[in-house]
C-alpha cells in the first residue's frame, strides 16, 4: 500500500505519519509539505518501521503524477488553518487552500487513488442548537474566510465524488488538541495551555466563554483516519469528526487542575455573532467508530510537555 500525506508535518500530519506504519505496516508513506511553518522536526525520529519518503514541495506547483500515480490513498492535510488570522489574507487563503485541493483531487481522479480530504465543523455559523451534516447550504454560516473556503473545497470534493467517481471522504474535523511533534498554538485549548504555562493570562474571545464548540482528540484524528482506510469508507460523504462539545469556560476549568493559578484576559474576536451550538458526529459513530479521546488527558500531556520549560 502507497499512502501520500501532504501537509504531513503539521500538527495533525506528523502524529499521523507515525502512526500509519502501526496500522498499515507493509505501507509505503509519502510525505509532502512545503516547508512553509518550517517544522523541520516533524522528521525526526520517526519509527525504524515505517517506509517513508519525504517531498519539500508545494501542492499547487508540483507535477502531482509523480507523487500520487501508484498510490492507494492521499490524505489532504495542506492547507493554510489559522482563521481567525484569515480576515485580512482571504485572497491568499483561496489561493492556497482551494487551488491545492482542486489539485489534489485532480491527481486522485486521475490516478484512481481515494481521498481523505479535511475540511472543519468552523464551517458551521448557524443558530441551531445542535448542527450536523445534514443542515442546509442556507444553515451553514460560515464566520471567516478560512471555513468559507473549506466549504468551497467540500462542494468541489463531493461534485467528483458525485458526478466523476472520485472515491473520496470529507471530515469536519473539530478544533484539535493535544501534542505532537508539529504542533502549533494558534488555537483555543493549544494556545490556552502553552499561555498557562507559561504564565501568561489566557486570551479569550469575550463573546465565546460560555459558548460552546466542537473539539477532537489528535489521537481520534488520527484513529478516524486510519478507520476509513481500514473499512474503505470513500462514500462521498460529509462526516462530522470530534471528541465532544464544551464551553471555553469548561475547557479553562481543566487547564486549572493542572496549573492553578491561571489568569483570564478577555479579548475582542474578529467573529462576533456566532451563537452557542453542538456539532453531532452521530453519523460517524453509526459507521462504527467508537471516539475514546479525553479532554482532561490531552491538555495534561501539553501541560506536563511544557511544564519543563517554565520551572521557576
Amino acid at each position: 500500500m502507497k499512502i501520500v500525506v501532504t501537509g504531513a508535518l503539521g500538527h495533525i500530519g506528523s502524529a499521523l505519519i507515525r502512526q500509519l506504519p502501526l496500522h498499515f505496516p507493509d505501507a509505503e508513506i509519502v510525505m509532502l509539505d512545503n516547508m512553509m511553518t518550517q517544522r523541520y522536526a516533524s522528521l525526526f525520529d520517526l519509527p525504524a518501521v515505517g517506509r517513508y519518503q519525504f517531498i519539500e514541495a508545494d501542492v499547487r506547483t508540483i507535477d502531482l503524477r509523480q507523487v500520487v500515480d501508484g498510490s492507494d490513498v492521499v490524505i489532504h492535510l495542506a492547507a493554510i488553518t489559522d482563521a481567525a488570522g484569515t480576515f485580512d489574507r482571504a485572497a491568499e487563503l483561496e489561493a492556497n487552500n482551494f487551488d491545492a485541493t482542486t489539485k489534489i483531487a485532480a491527481a486522485c481522479q486521475n490516478a484512481g487513488a481515494r481521498l481523505i480530504h479535511l475540511s472543519s465543523t468552523s464551517v458551521y455559523g448557524t443558530q441551531n442548537a445542535v448542527v450536523s451534516e445534514e443542515c442546509t447550504a442556507e444553515e451553514l454560516k460560515p464566520q471567516s474566510p478560512y471555513a468559507t473556503t473549506k466549504l468551497k473545497e467540500e462542494t468541489l470534493v463531493q461534485t467528483l465524488a458525485k458526478d466523476k467517481g472520485l472515491r473520496a471522504v470529507v471530515f469536519r474535523f473539530g478544533t484539535i488538541f493535544g501534542a505532537s511533534p508539529g504542533m502549533r498554538y494558534h488555537t483555543a485549548v493549544n494556545k490556552f495551555c502553552w499561555q498557562a504555562v507559561m504564565k501568561q493570562p489566557l486570551s479569550i474571545w469575550r463573546s465565546a466563554y460560555d459558548q460552546k464548540r466542537p473539539y477532537l482528540d489528535l489521537t481520534d484524528a488520527v484513529r478516524a483516519i486510519a478507520y476509513v482506510i481500514k473499512e474503505d469508507l470513500f462514500d462521498g460523504r460529509v462526516y462530522n469528526v470530534l471528541t465532544l462539545n464544551s464551553t471555553v469556560r469548561e475547557i479553562v476549568d481543566c487547564i486549572r487542575e493542572f496549573v492553578p493559578d491561571v489568569q483570564l484576559s478577555f479579548v475582542n474576536s474578529p467573529i462576533m455573532n456566532q451563537l452557542s451550538y453542538e456539532v453531532s458526529c452521530q453519523r460517524f459513530r453509526d459507521r462504527g467508530f467508537v471516539f475514546s479521546g479525553d479532554i482532561r488527558r490531552g491538555i495534561g500531556e501539553s501541560v506536563a510537555l511544557l511544564a519543563a520549560a517554565n520551572r521557576g
